[in-house]
């Protein structure tokens, strides 16, 4: 490995064969540098442990990467082949402490360490031969299909930064030095800060469709705002900065923090950043892989939540509002620094892209007089993350954003010295729960800008607001509810009701109707846009939703637990985000299984209908419902269970293929139509029949 990294690659060019030997030079760098950081751990043994209480064992990390390439390829269909289904199983879904992400250690049984690399190294020749191999026009769009490869290495960037996290968050003893991480040796006092005065502007943020590098869904659209002029300090906040706010009793003192950080020092008992170390009253700090000298003049590193009670001690001390700053302030910094985008900025100017393994002096990378605009590490925002006018999510990583437009999830800022790929572009937009710990510090701004609060965050996404409207709101034509129907009929049929599987279930309303008659309920889909709703409704009591009504025309609707009787079922309910052709193996002993308009929208249906038996306990039931919409978009018409004619030219039934397929291991126990009602707007409505269908198991 030459280069430790190297500037994304564009998504224009002249030559096609060029552009692929582009790709698959940055693929390979990325893959080489995310398996050469794993090197700090010091041993296999160590990947097993968790540096974080909050995430996964190192393991998953070293795996999910790799797995991500297949599922998102599986998922466009691109390919209909795995590599290894067990694999992109257990390591498919992180962890950002949605609800859905599943944390219990003994729902996973990890493979060795050797095994996972072995599977790595199978995935680098797969996606090497399809760099090759899959069809390529220029620029690259994002529905080609080399986006979805670029998608992957940008996935693993972004891993390669969080893995450098939480590899500094675990126990010195666990982790070792290693060649060509060399950590920046220059430190001293740190510089007096001052503020600097920024002038007013107009920014437009947001980027168009056909920008020539890479971008996740939340970074196009468009949003501008008139900022005006404020101040910003000329440097990071250092650790000697940071300093006289812990030696001033800044964590014990509870007026500077909010109620999230008062929680947040009541479950870590934390007394000063987590990567300071003190013994003797003297304080150290804890690089990637050792702990050094307290680097005064290094930006301290922090959550939000430290980094907003700082100013509000400041703010207190010197009787000046001082406030992180917004997005758009950001923006009229960038601007004020005269910035120039990748790749044509000069990467000498700044501590990113891995010029060292850690921080170095806030007073060295000057940009029109305000230092590491970009670099050295991320700076907290008071902005939580949005999506832009126009946004769209990309359907081949729908929760890539959506699940962070919940207000709790706050912008992060610039770039940090582990940031490479798409995290160094100007239009890249990552933002994170308070109190994680990132590559992250701050800088204060004094600004008279209003930093706009969101109440109830209500759905926009149309389709999965379509399924608010469809599961929650009105009936229409005396039709009655589809999903409340569905699971009387699931509960008549059902003779036991300890378990419940709720597969397709949206957004959750028939998993809650199922809670008044199971003792446990779990609801899985594929979408965390769909699966966020249920979740939102038991954590917080509510559905909020825009319905389309006329045009551009549209209403917030808002249902409650309350109203909807469950708030005695929601310690009864679970949701998980989960694929029903390869779930995990803990999705088991369940009395029911119901399938709701699923088996016409699966990749491969027989992966799910000749293995849901094993998930079901004796006499469990099995109940189908759908309308047998067949289309290729989401199933190939090879493997379409029924819609079309065989090659005797017989016609072939859907109804008639399950019966062939569950013969074996299920009794068909009931057949009936049932029919639903989907409103667009208001005065467009879908009618359709499902047919429902009820197998026992044999």
């Amino acid at each position: 490995m030459s280069k430790l990294s190297i500037y994304p690659v564009t998504l224009n060019g002249e030559s096609i064969e060029a552009k692929r030997e582009e790709i698959r030079e940055y693929f390979h760098n990325t893959y080489d540098l995310f398996e050469k950081i794993f090197e700090v751990l010091k041993s296999d043994e160590v990947f097993y442990k968790m540096s974080e209480p909050t995430r996964h064992p190192m393991i998953f990390y070293f795996g999910h990467t790799a797995t991500f390439f297949v599922n998102k390829l599986i998922n466009m269909k691109i390919i209909d082949k795995r590599v290894d289904p067990d694999f992109e199983s257990i390591f498919a879904v992180g962890v950002d402490e949605m609800s859905w992400d599943d944390m219990d250690d003994a729902n996973y049984k990890w493979p060795s360490v050797s095994e996972v690399r072995e599977y790595r190294s199978k995935v680098r020749t797969f996606i090497d031969n399809m760099i090759s191999d899959i069809a390529l026009t220029l620029p690259i769009a994002d529905d080609s299909a080399m986006w979805v490869i670029l998608m992957g290495i940008e996935h693993e960037r972004i891993h390669i930064e969080t893995s450098l996290v939480l590899h500094r968050q675990m126990p010195i003893e666990f982790v070792q030095e290693v060649a060509k991480f060399n950590i920046c040796r220059d430190s001293g006092n740190a510089p007096v800060n001052e503020m600097m005065p920024i002038p007013s502007g107009h920014v437009e943020l947001g980027k168009e469709k056909s920008h020539n590098l890479y971008g996740w869904d939340n970074e196009y659209g468009k949003y501008s705002q008139d900022v005006a002029a404020f101040q910003a300090s000329k440097f990071l906040v250092s650790n000697g900065e940071f300093m006289e706010f812990v030696q001033s009793g800044g964590y014990e003192n509870k007026e500077y923090w909010d109620e999230e950080g008062k929680k947040f020092l009541a479950i870590r008992g934390a007394v000063h950043p987590t990567f300071w170390h003190v013994e003797n009253e003297i304080y150290s700090y804890r690089t990637l892989s050792s702990i050094i000298h307290m680097p005064m003049n290094w930006p301290v590193d922090v959550n939000a939540l430290e980094a907003e009670a700082f100013c509000r001690y400041k703010s207190q001390k010197e009787g000046v509002t001082y406030s992180l700053p917004s997005e758009a302030e950001y923006a009229s910094l960038y601007a004020y620094a005269k910035l120039k985008d990748i790749p044509d900025f000069d990467e000498s100017l700044a501590n990113q892209n891995l010029t060292h393994f850690s921080a170095c002096p806030v007073d060295r990378y000057n940009f029109n007089g305000i230092y590491d605009v970009v670099g050295n590490v991320w700076q907290w925002s008071a902005t939580p993350i949005f999506g832009f006018d126009g946004f769209e999510v990309h359907a081949a990583y729908d929760d890539f954003s959506v699940p962070t437009f919940d207000d709790k999830h706050a912008i992060i800022l610039g770039s940090s010295w582990a940031s490479s790929g798409n995290l160094i572009m100007k239009h890249s937009r990552y933002a994170f729960r308070k109190h994680f710990y990132q590559n992250a510090g701050f800088r204060y701004v004094i600004s008279d800008t209003k930093k706009a609060k969101v109440q109830d965050i209500y759905e926009s996404d149309e389709l999965v607001s379509q399924y608010c409207e469809f599961q929650y709101a009105d009936e229409h034509f005396g039709v009655k509810n589809f999903a409340i129907e569905c699971a009387k009929i699931a509960s008549k049929f059902t003779p036991n009701k300890t378990k419940a599987l709720d597969l397709g279930c949206a957004t959750g309303r028939a998993t809650f109707e199922l809670a008044k008659e199971f003792d446990a309920v779990e609801g899985i889909d594929f979408s965390a846009r769909f699966v966020q709703v249920g979740s939102k409704l038991k954590e917080q009591g509510y559905v909020a939703f825009t319905a389309k009504e006329e045009g551009e025309l549209s209403v917030n609707k808002k249902v409650t637990i309350e109203a909807l009787g469950y708030e005695n079922l929601k310690e009864k309910v679970t949701f998980w985000q989960g694929d029903a052709c390869n779930m995990k193996p803990n999705f088991k002993q369940y009395d029911l299984v119901m399938a709701t308009n699923l088996i016409d929208r699966l990749y491969q249906p027989l992966l799910f209908l000749n293995t849901i038996d094993e998930r079901l306990n004796k006499d469990g039931i099995l109940m189908i419902t759908s309308p047998y919409t067949w289309q290729e978009s989401s199933t190939k018409k090879e493997f379409w269970l029924g819609g079309y004619r065989d090659e005797e030219g017989n016609e072939v039934k859907t109804i008639d293929s399950l019966k062939a397929i569950l013969a074996e291991k299920f009794e068909l126990v009931h057949l009936q139509d049932l029919e639903f009602v989907i409103k667009e707007t208001a005065r467009k409505y879908q009618h359709t029949i499902s047919e429902v269908s009820v197998w026992k198991k044999k």
